[in-house]
């Protein structure tokens, strides 16, 4: 996790927000770090529930389709990594009633009751693609009809201090009476990092051990002037026939898009030839290379925390667009 410095600590300290499809809590752990305060969570899966609980202590509410949004505390921001359902667009409208049917229709009308300031938004990469553009046309159409200013970007981890390739979109939205019409992502900190320096753990049981391995010898890299591997997975050999799952890559690259499902002998971390050894991530791994600090509770199923980072939003990218926010504007 990344720390800034102590003039940014408290930035956001007046702000309450609420963590909708909230995963293990990402958005939560961004925004405290800025010293804004949860006042709800919602997720309905019970493992998810568990670690946020034992992190947090709020126990996230369960199916957000029967939470009645008069009943959902006043807050200033609202965050959301919502699932890509499909959306009807057979009416062609393209705004509120296209999200019927859909989780995003549950955020519209907490949205529609509450109008906080600002909307902070997360989703695949793909989204920004699915049924030809239509789906993201309908969410920023139904949020401008709601009130905001809206601005989104394809931004991946590798750019911000995370050893992982995982490029998410962000749809951020201010209320129109912020009179905020212009926003520039961040591109990135400028740091570079190697996926070696995020991984200590020394378990044999997470190594692999196959007469079917095969690693590329003589390979040459393309460093830049300090050293540095490029900041991607470089791939350095297969296990098998190099499916999905049973790739290897290099220790000084950068780990794939942990998934949360997917099969082969690597799956859901990747295989990397760490130390001598070939072997997946840990789960403490995979919690370093999506932005969580070693405090961070994990559940106690390895496969159950696999899939919880696999889902995770990665926190240095959110605690960067935070950054770029307090920078730009003097929020109030």
């Amino acid at each position: 996790m990344e720390h800034f410095d102590d003039s940014y600590r408290n930035k956001l300290k007046p702000f309450k927000f609420i963590d909708l499809f909230a995963g293990i809590g990402g958005f939560h752990q961004a925004l405290s770090s800025f010293g804004a305060e949860c006042v709800f969570a919602s997720e309905w899966d019970k493992n998810c529930q568990d670690v946020y609980f034992n992190n947090y202590g709020i126990k996230p509410v369960g199916d957000i389709t029967k939470v009645p949004e008069e009943i959902i505390p006043l807050h200033d921001i609202l965050c959301a990594g919502f699932p890509c359902q499909a959306f009807s667009i057979s009416g062609k409208q393209l705004g509120f009633n296209d999200t019927r049917g859909t989780l995003f229709f549950d955020i519209v009308r907490i949205i529609k009751q509450h109008k906080p300031k600002i909307l902070l938004l997360e989703n695949v990469k793909n989204f920004a693609k699915h049924d030809d553009g239509k789906t993201l046309k309908v969410v920023k159409k139904t949020l401008y009809d709601l009130g905001y200013i809206i601005f989104h970007k394809i931004l991946n981890a590798s750019n911000f201090g995370i050893p992982q390739k995982r490029e998410r979109i962000y749809i951020l939205g201010f209320r129109d009476d912020l009179n905020i019409n212009n926003f520039i992502f961040p591109t990135g900190n400028g740091k570079t990092t190697k996926l070696i320096d995020f991984c200590t753990d020394t378990d044999e049981s997470y190594v692999i051990k196959r007469d079917d391995i095969f690693i590329q010898n003589n390979l040459q890299f393309d460093t830049d002037m300090f050293g540095n591997f490029p900041q991607k997975p470089i791939k350095i050999g297969i296990v098998n026939k190099g499916g999905q799952g049973e790739r290897i890559y290099h220790e000084s690259g950068h780990a794939i898009t942990l998934s949360a499902y997917g099969g082969g002998v690597g799956a859901k971390t990747g295989l990397y030839l760490i130390n001598g050894k070939i072997r997946k991530l840990t789960p403490r791994e995979c919690a370093r290379i999506t932005g969580f600090p070693d405090e961070f509770k994990l559940h106690n199923n390895k496969n159950v925390s696999y899939q919880q980072f696999g889902n995770s939003v990665v926190i240095n990218v959110l605690q960067n667009i935070l950054k770029k926010i307090i920078d730009q504007y003097e929020l109030r």
